[in-house]
């Protein structure tokens, strides 16, 4: 890689107005234009927060499936985090990628945010330190890493037009603080702009946000790109810090913007700048002089490297909520009941754009057969979906190749065939990355049913449908709902209906995706025929009384039950918030049989975020597992075993009930969202007594082993205030505490907050003295009247293993 002067003056000099802007435009979906005339080569991107999918939405190659960011983040650990950078980044150069779409540093404001899963933590501390190691991890083996998305993003309710409106304190203090601290710390070299207004300027255009605060008071020297299809406006985008508008080739720029600067409404200069920013990150990322050089010896996505690095940053931030009893872990020869949908058919992604196409998925009930051979008997859940969704579990196949999905034919408006695919997740997307000269008109499934039975039957997507099966035929119209962007991709329409099936039938589907003889538009066809496509296909949901007989049976014939339930990608997804915190379907009344009927009743949560646990004093133990990657039934049964501690502290609070947190409604009202509750979100509003106490507060999370806290004090002479304690390991494991520091200000006006943190492990018996560094920027409050940063003045650090369990105070004097 040639490295050129940073400023970039000689390459943009060789450059008339319309040939600068162009660059400033996506060329694709994801990638962005080479220049020869300037040693410019393409600049590729991809989403991946919890993978490096590639340059196709759907369908592109084969890829490792990490943990999502909580459970990631669970393990308190910048160790792991940087790990995981390197990881992504290994991912990417393994697919020539320059740069990726993450990580997420948005806040868990309220527990309804349908994407939370993707972002670290309600706690900016803790996120932004988090992201600054992710992005190190990555950016040292040379890819570049991408911070979204800015800013006060944290809903997904009318997300492209809604407006957060949030005081200046709260901004400085919450929702920049972790972009802040991975400037500051890590130097990311882009940063993504989000959909939504921010008191009332959208995110694309903000002078404030992206000029005066980025760029001006932290001196970023990255690229600002917006979010896809962000960006509205010509001259307010580009006078407002934006530097990049994705994707492309299409986009509110090109011509409009050559006019604005030739009109005065823009200044070349600041055309040249955007350019700047755009070659020092085509620079740093090997796409600008001559081409970088790609290691070619990297791990496969089902290597054993990866296999043991995803398993155990799984096991690591799964975190033990209660263990009464010894509940956990499960002790050698006993008989295991197993039960629950989310046994069979793990959650280990959530949905939208943080997808990708793993190697496999393994299950709970794969991984803790494997790990106790001969003693788990699997018995099947209640229903957890109110969506069909497309076939899992090699419930159909190709028949050509054998292959679990199905196969696929792309056919133009004259019969041709245009391409023919394998879907191994029975889905697959037009209009989107197709790399053909034709427009798909057809797509024709076909696949071959693996199990007799009642089967539920469909399809989704967009257009006009003929599905046939074991004689039955269906035929339908599919339309969006006009709700909301993506909807195609992101939330297609579906239809189902019941059919015997025999095992080795055919399933075939065909979809016209511009119905004839009318407008496109009008029949919710998008125009160039853009989508999510697949087949719905499997066993036909039975009678929930009948399902939970079952397994109080089979609870009642083990020596432990072991119920695993959850959320789906219903819940946790791009484009969609949720509306409770509940359990979907009959999951609670399904743990109260098998506890009513069990010797001992464990329950697994396979969720990212919260939900409520009304059963919980009816168990010994509750083990919380987010999403958890390709290897989660590996990473579920090795915590569950204890052959890896499942040492993970949550991240975000656990409310006892809906609407009981300090920001509940994600639903704007005449398009704004009030943050009304400011800088006491999640646990800082439960401490300060502004909402109930929670079910389990932030930092919560007992392992394996029980602590002991003593010498409490400060270091004297420390650069900042320093706590330094000895703690015991007082159980009968090996484990891993997480000594936790918070500062509560004696001004009520301010909101207890983390200020630092240190991890140990130690032995039984055996007793570590730790030193806890405060972070200065937990000792700093916003002063609006003078428009900078002042003490938060005195009060007391507490010493914590989480906001329910103080272990001890010392006094703090500040400034």
């Amino acid at each position: 890689m040639t490295t050129v002067t940073d400023d970039y003056a000689d390459l943009i000099g060789t450059l008339d107005l319309p040939g600068k802007i162009t660059l400033l435009t996506g060329a694709t979906t994801f990638t962005l234009a080479p220049c020869d005339a300037i040693g410019l080569g393409e600049l590729r991107l991809s989403d991946g927060p919890t993978g490096v999918r590639g340059l196709k939405f759907s369908g592109g190659r084969t890829v490792a499936l990490l943990p999502n960011a909580t459970l990631l983040a669970s393990a308190w650990s910048e160790d792991a985090a940087y790990e995981v950078g390197r990881l992504l980044a290994e991912e990417a150069m393994a697919q020539q990628i320059h740069v990726v779409l993450g990580p997420t540093i948005n806040l868990h404001r309220s527990p309804l945010g349908g994407r939370l899963f993707e972002a670290y933590s309600e706690d900016p501390l803790l996120t932004g330190r988090l992201a600054a190691a992710c992005v190190r991890g990555m950016q040292d083996s040379g890819v570049g890493a991408c911070l979204k998305h800015l800013v006060a993003n944290e809903s997904e309710t009318d997300r492209n037009t809604m407006n957060s409106v949030v005081d200046e304190a709260t901004l400085r203090e919450l929702y920049l603080l972790p972009f802040e601290i991975a400037v500051s710390e890590s130097d990311p070299w882009s940063m993504m702009a989000a959909y939504n207004d921010v008191n009332g300027v959208a995110a694309t255009e903000q002078q404030h946000v992206n000029n005066e605060v980025v760029k001006g008071e932290w001196g970023y020297q990255g690229l600002i790109m917006s979010d896809w299809f962000a960006t509205r406006t010509v001259a307010p985008a580009a006078n407002g810090g934006l530097d990049l508008v994705m994707p492309g080739p299409d986009g509110p720029w090109g011509d409009a913007l050559v006019a604005a600067v030739e009109s005065g409404e823009v200044s070349e200069p600041v055309i040249d700048e955007h350019l700047r920013r755009l070659l020092r990150l085509a620079d740093r990322a090997g796409a600008l002089g001559e081409p970088r050089d790609y290691p070619a010896d990297l791990p496969a996505p089902d290597s054993p490297r990866r296999r043991e690095q995803l398993t155990r940053l799984a096991a690591q931030g799964i975190t033990v909520l209660t263990n009464r009893n010894a509940g956990l872990p499960l002790h050698p020869g006993e008989r295991v009941a197993l039960i629950g949908r989310h046994a069979i058919e793990t959650i280990d992604m959530g949905g939208g754009s943080a997808q990708v196409n793993p190697p496999y998925q393994i299950s709970v009930a794969e991984g803790l057969g494997l790990r106790l051979p001969g003693d788990v008997a699997v018995v099947d859940g209640v229903e957890v979906r109110t969506r069909p969704v497309p076939a899992r579990g090699g419930f159909l196949t190709n028949p050509a190749t054998g292959e679990p999905g199905v196969h696929v034919t792309l056919l133009d408006g004259a019969g041709a065939v245009i391409e023919e695919r394998h879907a191994p997740a029975a889905t697959t997307v037009v209009g989107v990355d197709d790399d053909f000269d034709a427009t798909v008109s057809t797509i024709r499934f076909r696949a071959r049913i693996n199990a007799s039975g009642p089967a539920e039957l469909g399809s989704m997507g967009v257009g006009s449908w003929h599905v046939r099966a074991n004689g039955h035929e269906q035929r339908h119209e599919l339309r969006v709902s006009g709700s909301g962007i993506g909807e195609e991709l992101l939330a297609p329409p579906v239809a189902t209906g019941t059919v015997e099936v025999n095992g080795g039938d055919v399933f075939e589907a065909e979809v016209l995706l511009r119905p004839p003889g009318r407008d496109a538009a009008a029949a919710g066809t998008p125009a160039a025929g853009v989508g999510l496509y697949g087949l719905i296909a499997r066993a036909a949901p039975r009678d929930a009384a009948e399902v939970i007989a079952e397994a109080a049976a089979a609870a009642a014939a083990a020596d432990v039950a072991v119920v695993v339930v959850g959320l789906t990608e219903e819940q946790e997804t791009e484009a969609v918030d949720k509306s409770t915190l509940r359990l979907p379907g009959a999951q609670d009344d399904l743990v109260y049989a098998v506890a009513a009927a069990a010797k001992r009743t464990v329950v697994v949560v396979n969720a990212a975020t919260p939900v409520l646990m009304p059963w919980l004093n009816e168990v010994e133990a509750v083990l919380w597992v987010a999403l958890p990657g390709q290897e989660g039934g590996h990473a579920v049964a090795a915590a569950l075993t204890g052959d890896i501690e499942p040492a993970g502290r949550l991240v975000t609070t656990f409310p006892a009930a809906d609407g009981q947190t300090p920001a509940w409604s994600v639903t704007p009202v005449g398009g704004d969202l009030p943050y009304a509750e400011g800088t006491f979100i999640g646990y800082r509003g439960h401490f300060a007594g502004h909402t109930p106490a929670p079910r389990f507060w932030f930092g919560h999370g007992l392992g394996y082993a029980t602590w002991d806290y003593a010498d409490v004090g400060l270091v004297a002479g420390a650069p900042v205030p320093t706590v330094t304690v000895t703690v015991t390991n007082t159980g009968n494991r090996p484990s891993r505490e997480v000594v936790q520091v918070y500062f509560e200000p004696a001004d009520p006006a301010q909101p207890v907050r983390l200020a630092g943190w240190r991890a140990v492990p130690a032995t039984p018996g055996r007793r570590v003295t730790v030193e806890v560094p405060t972070d200065p920027r937990s000792l700093r409050r916003w002063d609006t009247a003078n428009n900078g940063w002042a003490d938060v003045g005195p009060g007391r650090l507490l010493v914590a293993r989480g906001l329910g369990d103080i272990r001890a105070t010392v006094p703090l004097t500040t400034g």
